[in-house]
């Protein structure tokens, strides 16, 4: 059977192309990911950047440390505490490194430091000298040397001269005693000594830190970690969905040609061929396409991982020092994926040409006998069923679950799975909807039309699938995402009641001298909040990092309406703290907490707060220590004019890199940040679910034309011209698109109904909006393509 199988993929390359394609394109992308996948987890450390040319550093333990019943317990603190001026003192020679927060007013983000600490990286002057007065500064970018600019910190602006240029990214540096006068705390200490000298004096009050463990104080550790971990995320979500679609692309084509080459398994079987050897070619014919499509796949992907790693750079998903793998394993693992997945979709095809009597031979007829089978009835029920209980368990028993992708995608999935599996039982009735309005067409087109299309029920779903997913995938994901993303906004929004919001633009936060000018804006109530985090230990064995607003509670009420189940903000002073109900405790107890820097402390529980709470404690300033203010809330009182609040709210702003927004603006931009960061992810997956799409749907359609040469000769005979006979394949191809368009319109309204159910329990009642412009862009995609696959083979139609 191995050698038929040859013969017949002569004889049918067209119909074998598309299958090629997809696996191709399977393998290829399989191999590229797994090219990437390698590269970020196999890409070594980067290396010390901040500390490059400091041999040992000294910096504080960054770990909170309790000693439990159990035994000791450890969390990293979220503020530094600084290493004591006594340890300093041991080391006249060392350079005492402050690190804080500075910034040129509308530059970018950077820290400020002194200028001593310019010898721990490999970084020069490129302009100017060394800042030696109170109000020099040297720069690393912004300003030119003579330059008088405004240089905003924690506590305030102030204007300094800029004296020099150096190569040192994102750092301003002050003269050693303007720096120590910014910040008192000590950061670290830059030592050019033997480090078992150094871990002697230290001993265990400090850490030291050697060769590659310095890179931990590199300000970009953080940022690329999560570069790392968000390429890693996008990479598995592809290579699964390129699985996924691989396997419905060959399993449809195969489908596809069992039901068209029916009659040719039969005269096998009347020939003497058994079912097992009819099965034994398809997998054959499968195989041979496979193993030359894998092989051809895993080779492109090593070439197409450096694009691919690129572009994921680009958008920020990938830290750029990563070092391309080398390794032969992914394009091993994709060939070898691309063939089990090509065996795999073939096998229902394989099953069904097996069970082909004899007796079909004898049949000339095109139309099928049956469009669904038992099994194929219960598969699909089962599917959609298994789509439709997990909605329901989400909805009634964790409907906060439904705002994650991860959950909300393998049931959309399922959803067009089993609408794929049921098509050919939906075919008849969505085409006897559709066909109506061309009943009072003039010809024959309005009847021959879906006529063809009733017929061949299985061929019609065949073709349609394409359709499904592509229309489908892109209607659900999309329609999910923006519902989300405006339940999470409004959820932001509730509790606001101020008028106005003073955002800062830098990562410093706003400074002391900012608030203070907010504080004093006649005919408005400020109230300034400050992220910070406390710690507790749970049964003395586990300290647990819980997130903390740090607030006046005089003011706050009057901006956001926080609500409280017991309790009240009257009562929160600076020996008290407000709880969510996470912290299962009771009105008046204590709780024992260490605070973001390490420090201990008791605090009476004075306020319980309610479910949908937007932080989950609440304290005075005094606990916040370094926690930089994040936001100041205004509202106006009663008779002030907005239009004077909006002008002085400008003036104060001015200079101190921040910048006041109303409300409305406010939720809209989070909205916007939210939404963007949301569909990055998911218009790469969309990507290769379209690719995938036009390949399945341009091959079927092709498969179904070069059947159906004969049909069209005899349209020829019996009068039809040249023209007419495209305008039936171009209504055909339309029709079968439409038929593929409405079935993704019920899975993406069933699906989107589900998540409807599960988020209007967290924001009430909440709209269901669809992308219309991403959804009719890709559904005239595929009528586009459609219509080009059924017109070329016609263009070569007998006369």
């Amino acid at each position: 059977m191995l050698t038929i199988a040859f013969s017949t993929l002569r004889t049918r390359m067209v119909s074998f192309a598309g299958t090629f394609l997809a696996l191709a394109l399977g393998a290829a992308l399989m191999a590229a990911m797994g090219q990437v996948l390698a590269t970020t987890v196999g890409s070594p450390e980067r290396g010390p950047q901040r500390y490059a040319s400091a041999p040992v550093v000294v910096v504080p333990d960054d770990r909170l440390r309790v000693e439990g019943h159990l035994g000791e317990t450890s969390a990293p603190l979220a503020e530094p505490r600084g290493l004591p001026a006594s340890l300093a003192g041991r080391f006249p020679d060392a350079v005492a490194d402050r690190v804080f927060a500075a910034q040129l007013a509308g530059g970018p983000a950077a820290v400020g430091r002194p200028w001593s600490a310019s010898r721990t990286a490999p970084q020069r002057l490129v302009e100017g000298g060394a800042p030696a007065g109170p109000r020099e500064i040297v720069v690393s970018g912004g300003a030119r040397v003579g330059d008088l600019v405004r240089v905003v910190t924690a506590q305030g602006a102030k204007p300094y001269t800029v004296v020099g240029v150096t190569t040192a990214p994102g750092t301003v540096f002050f003269s050693d005693a303007e720096a120590a006068r910014l910040s008192s705390r000590i950061d670290a200490l830059a030592l050019w000594l033997p480090p078992q000298e150094v871990r002697a004096a230290v001993g265990s009050t400090a850490r030291v830190l050697t060769g590659q463990d310095r890179a931990l104080l590199d300000p970009t550790r953080d940022s690329d970690e999560q570069a790392r971990n968000n390429a890693g995320t996008i990479v598995g979500i592809a290579a699964g969905f390129a699985v996924f679609i691989a396997i419905f692309v060959v399993s449809s084509t195969f489908a596809f040609a069992v039901v068209q080459r029916r009659r040719e398994f039969a005269l096998l079987r009347t020939v003497g061929a058994t079912a097992g050897q009819v099965r034994r070619m398809l997998y054959g014919e499968a195989g041979i396409v496979a193993v030359i499509a894998a092989a051809t796949g895993a080779v492109i992907g090593r070439f197409l991982a450096g694009p691919i790693l690129d572009w994921l750079v680009g958008l920020g998903m990938a830290p750029s020092w990563l070092v391309p793998s080398t390794d032969i394993w992914p394009s091993v693992v994709a060939f070898t994926t691309g063939v089990v997945v090509a065996l795999a979709g073939v096998a229902l095809a394989a099953g069904r040409a097996g069970r082909v009597r004899p007796a079909d031979a004898m049949r000339e007829v095109a139309v099928e006998p049956r469009a669904m089978t038992w099994g194929r009835w219960v598969v699909g029920a089962a599917v959609v069923g298994t789509a439709l209980v997990s909605m329901a368990v989400s909805a009634i028993g964790d409907p906060a679950g439904a705002t994650n992708n991860k959950s909300f995608m393998p049931i959309v999935m399922l959803l067009v799975a089993g609408a794929g599996i049921l098509a050919p039982a939906l075919v008849r009735p969505v085409t006897r909807l559709l066909a109506a309005p061309m009943d009072h067409l003039r010809g024959a087109g309005g009847t021959l039309v879906p006529a063809a299309a009733v017929a061949s029920a299985r061929q019609t779903a065949a073709i349609a699938a394409p359709v499904l997913i592509a229309v489908g995938l892109a209607a659900a994901l999309l329609g999910g995402a923006a519902m989300t993303d405006t339940v999470k906004a409004a959820a932001q929004a509730a509790p606001v009641r101020a008028d106005y919001l003073v955002l800062p633009t830098g990562g410093a936060g706003l400074d002391r001298q900012l608030v203070e000018r907010l504080r004093a804006l006649p005919g408005v109530d400020v109230a300034v909040t400050a992220p910070t985090s406390l710690y507790t230990l749970e049964g003395d064995a586990v300290l647990i990092q819980r997130p903390a607003e740090a607030v006046d509670p005089a003011r706050l009420p009057a901006v956001l309406d926080v609500a409280l189940t017991a309790g009240s903000f009257a009562d929160l002073d600076d020996d008290g703290i407000i709880v969510s109900e996470t912290w299962e405790m009771r009105l008046g107890a204590t709780a024992k907490v260490w605070r973001a820097d390490g420090s201990k402390a008791a605090l009476k529980v004075v306020g319980l707060l309610g479910a949908d709470a937007p932080a989950d404690s609440y304290i005075t300033r005094a606990h916040a220590r370094s926690a930089p203010t994040a936001v100041a809330y205004l509202k106006l009182r009663p008779g002030t004019s907005p239009a004077a609040v909006r002008a002085a709210l400008e003036g104060a702003v001015s200079g101190h890199n921040a910048r006041a927004v109303t409300k409305a603006n406010w939720v809209a931009e989070a909205g916007d940040r939210r939404g963007s960061a949301s569909r990055l992810g998911l218009l790469v997956v969309l990507g290769i679910i379209l690719a995938y799409a036009a390949i399945a749907l341009v091959n079927t359609l092709l498969m179904a034309a070069s059947g159906r040469t004969a049909e069209r000769g005899t349209l020829r005979l019996l009068g039809a011209t040249h023209g007419q006979v495209l305008r039936y394949a171009a209504g055909e191809a339309l029709l079968v698109v439409a038929i593929g368009v409405v079935l993704a319109a019920g899975v993406a309204a069933v699906s989107l109904a589900g998540l409807w159910a599960s988020l209007v329990q967290l924001a009430g009642p909440v709209s269901i909006s669809l992308p219309w412009s991403s959804v009719a862009a890709v559904a005239g995609g595929c009528a586009f393509l459609g219509v080009l696959a059924s017109i070329v083979p016609a263009l070569r139609c007998p006369r």
